[in-house]
């Protein structure tokens, strides 16, 4: 899918919520005006920390293991089709050859359990994926049209959705951390008014603290020249692959400009939402929201100043 370059004015960052009864709006928008932000990046937690070597992407083999709560069974999403298509119609997201990805299927240990395969439901009741990734204990971030569909030509499918259903480190049919349903969401004027590419990231909030078992991913604002000698690195769930596994990459970013960043890391419909994420000193920090395809390069929504804002105030 090519990429949206259309230029919109200043403003695009206001946050935004689905609970209006909930002032948020106004209250979100004050704290993007006056919140200093510190140049340290926001922490991540692993509640159960595993070894990693610390090379820049994640080290597959041989995690240890860790004690789980009982399984459960997940629904069938084998017939679903990726979110994006609800907003931008059919299309076929590249994976570049070769297909690099590796399944994951320790999925019920750190990092993997922060990434989770989402159930969502459209105002319409039509159902699609994504994916997802917590930043705190009540919060996942994931791509604007997730949580938010626009020009379906659909009648009544447009808007907020109903509901999502959230399944951390799920892998196939068994739910590690069980399952949880939120209609609580948010995202930014520059998505839900303008419907530009550039804006395209939201957040989930969770009915509970599910994200102080499964731990979290840091994230932050970094420079150019930083982003551009980092590995990327990207694990979530593609319609492509046996339903509601976990698959994950990584490869140098390619690219940045000062919204989106750019690599070639194998991806697929279903990942939308996905973390774009580097490892330092063995921590993980989230630098874009994975939103779009492309014939060379796939893409996310850069984490900047403004997201960095409105990402701590949605995980506060």
């Amino acid at each position: 899918m090519s990429q949206n370059k259309k230029s919109k004015p200043a403003g695009g960052h206001t946050p935004i919520s689905n609970k209006p009864e909930e002032s948020l709006r106004a209250a979100e928008a004050d704290f993007f005006v006056s919140k200093s932000v510190s140049e340290e990046p926001s922490e991540g937690k692993d509640p159960k920390t595993t070894p990693v070597k610390d090379k820049g992407i994640e080290d597959v083999p041989g995690h240890v293991k860790t004690s789980m709560k009982p399984m459960t069974t997940a629904p069938d999403t084998s017939k679903l089709r990726d979110i994006g298509e609800a907003s931008f119609g059919p299309f076929q997201e590249t994976v570049h050859l070769p297909d690099d990805r590796i399944q994951i299927t320790s999925t019920e240990v750190y990092p993997w359990r922060v990434h989770a395969s989402l159930l969502i439901t459209a105002a319409d009741n039509s159902q699609w994926i994504g994916t997802g990734w917590f930043i705190g204990p009540h919060t996942l971030m994931t791509a604007g049209h997730v949580v938010y569909i626009r020009n379906s030509g659909v009648p009544g499918r447009d808007g907020w959705v109903r509901s999502i259903l959230v399944m951390p480190g799920r892998n196939g049919n068994s739910l590690p951390y069980g399952s949880i349903t939120s209609n609580n969401f948010r995202s930014v004027t520059g998505w839900i008014d303008w419907g530009d590419w550039n804006y395209d990231y939201g957040a989930i909030i969770l009915p509970s603290d599910l994200g102080n078992t499964t731990g979290w991913f840091g994230f932050g604002v970094w420079s150019d020249s930083d982003l551009l000698s980092s590995i990327g690195n990207i694990s979530g769930y593609p319609g492509d692959k046996p339903s509601g596994t976990q698959w994950y990459d990584y490869h140098q970013i390619a690219s940045v400009d000062s919204r989106k960043v750019y690599y070639d890391i194998d991806t697929y419909g279903g990942q939308s939402g996905s973390a774009v994420y580097r490892i330092i000193n063995g921590n993980r920090y989230g630098i874009a929201i994975h939103a779009y395809g492309g014939a060379t390069t796939n893409s996310g929504t850069r984490i900047v100043t403004p997201v960095f804002n409105n990402m701590l105030a949605w995980k506060a």
